[in-house]
């Protein structure tokens, strides 16, 4: 597992996803795509390395997405609704959580197209 290709893919994500905000449905599945093939395309290794990486990446992108959404909807939830709040955000997270599942898949895709076009050197790259 080639941690510094997941990590930049999903900083990636995270990046294209703050500018996706303009095109908001569109925008977002063309960041997962643009992490997926950049942790790919770093992990090289053929399609399924880089599959695995890009849906390693997107996972992680989607679970910090639905936790953040959760969290967020208890908050204000609990502000504006009391006790009923928590349940409004646990609803919230698992349906980001369904969505970070189909956003992943998507970077999964993206990653086996990155991993046939990436670099496919040395498999013992040092300790980053």
């Amino acid at each position: 597992m080639n941690w510094r290709a997941v990590i930049t893919g999903f900083l990636v994500e995270v990046v294209a996803g703050l500018f996706a905000l303009a095109l908001p449905g569109v925008g977002h599945a063309v960041a997962g795509l643009v992490g997926g093939f950049v942790a790919g395309y770093m992990a090289g290794g053929g399609l399924l390395s880089g599959g695995w990486h890009g849906l390693v990446a997107g996972s992680l992108g989607g679970l910090v997405l639905a936790a953040a959404f959760g969290l967020g909807t208890t908050v204000v939830g609990t502000l504006g609704l009391g006790p009923l709040g928590p349940f409004l955000g646990g609803a919230v997270f698992f349906v980001a959580l369904a969505i970070a599942v189909l956003m992943a898949l998507d970077s999964a895709l993206a990653g086996a197209v990155g991993g046939v076009f990436g670099d496919s050197g040395p498999r013992d790259r040092g300790r980053y």
